[in-house]
């Protein structure tokens, strides 16, 4: 459980969400090993342009000229479950172009193209057009085109009504505008870009946690001033246009897509491995649905800041001079907020602000 800091304040213990991800069959210990183990294999299949491969938020490659290739891959993980049971199959494409297009614009590049990989159990004409118009919806809104895809009908192999979901996107920086965690300093500050909830992460927690049944889903939730099914199908934001925008002016440093792993495996990815970073939980109010999560698993809400994105999706490094200026410009289009700050020590610390 969350554990009382010196002043009695609530510090976050991220072993009990962990724990609690790990009962619900996800093991993030085991992710990562699997990742160290990539890493190598990837590295023997290699090319002189890999400016930067397995583990960064995308992959760099050089194009000569000093323009640089970013890519990421990723799918919507089992929140397609959710979808699914609800029968409503329209967002998601939005989640899947989110989660890949938000990791590329880490980078500093703009989101050029976009593919898909849809594998369905019965190929349902309706329902893969569904499907493919929230693809298409969330390359409008990642500025990118959707440039093909491939559907692939597997009976047999996953049942009636079940699908999968991955897809990949290219995105084009040039070397001088990459952001680049080797840029932070200690001092400098992190903007917190809100999320519009859970996103696409945590969800076999999420299921785990509240939805026991399909009638869950319908069920009005006052807390949440809609059904539980709205809530869990809330589209992931995509982040390009802010976080570009940042980095035009120079007021992006680097940054971090808030996903699996949560601030403890995200946020350190944005910074150089010497230097560290403290996060002050009372910045900004989690959205409802985090504090529901962790009431189901017997948590507080500060210990699933190891597992979900606990309403802020995208963590910027930014100046200290530049705050004022950051803010007001990220608000253009996302609620934002200064949340943390880099430390000169490694390691990331989750606790309110000292009064």
């Amino acid at each position: 459980m969350s554990r009382s800091g010196p002043s009695g304040s609530v510090q976050a213990d991220p072993s009990e969400g962990v724990r609690a991800y790990r009962r619900s069959g996800v093991d993030l210990q085991a992710a990562s090993a699997a990742v160290d183990l990539i890493r190598g294999i990837a590295a023997s299949a290699s090319r002189p342009e890999v400016v930067a491969g397995v583990g960064g938020f995308a992959g760099m490659f050089d194009l000569g000229d000093r323009r640089m290739l970013a890519a990421a891959t990723d799918g919507v993980g089992t929140k397609l479950e959710i979808a699914r049971m609800a029968g409503r199959l329209d967002t998601v494409g939005i989640d899947l172009v989110a989660m890949s297009a938000n990791d590329v614009v880490c980078t500093g590049a703009t989101p050029l193209f976009f593919l898909d990989y849809l594998a369905v159990g019965q190929l349902v004409p309706e329902e893969v057009a569904a499907i493919v118009a929230g693809v298409a919806e969330g390359c409008r809104r990642a500025g990118c085109a959707l440039l093909g895809g491939e559907t692939a009908e597997h009976p047999t192999v996953l049942a009636e009504g079940r699908f999968d979901l991955a897809g990949f996107c290219v995105g084009l920086v040039e070397e001088d505008e990459m952001l680049d965690p080797g840029r932070a300093q200690p001092g400098d500050l992190l903007l917190g870009l809100r999320s519009s909830g859970l996103h696409s992460n945590g969800f076999s927690l999420v299921r785990q946690a509240l939805v026991p049944d399909r009638a869950a889903l319908d069920r009005h939730v006052p807390e949440l001033g809609r059904t539980l099914g709205e809530e869990l199908l809330e589209p992931t934001t995509i982040y390009a246009e802010p976080l570009l925008a940042l980095a035009r002016e120079g007021l992006a440093l680097s940054a971090a897509h808030v996903t699996g792993g949560g601030f403890y495996e995200n946020v350190p990815r944005a910074l150089p491995p010497a230097l560290g970073a403290v996060i002050h939980a009372d910045a900004w109010e989690p959205h409802p649905i985090f504090g529901l999560v962790a009431e189901a698993e017997g948590v507080g809400p500060a210990d699933l800041f190891g597992v979900l994105n606990m309403g802020i999706g995208m963590v910027v490094v930014i100046p200290r001079a530049a705050d004022e200026e950051a803010l007001a410009l990220a608000k253009g289009w996302v609620d934002a907020a200064v949340i943390g700050e880099v430390t000169a020590s490694p390691g990331l610390t989750v606790q309110p602000r000292r009064r």
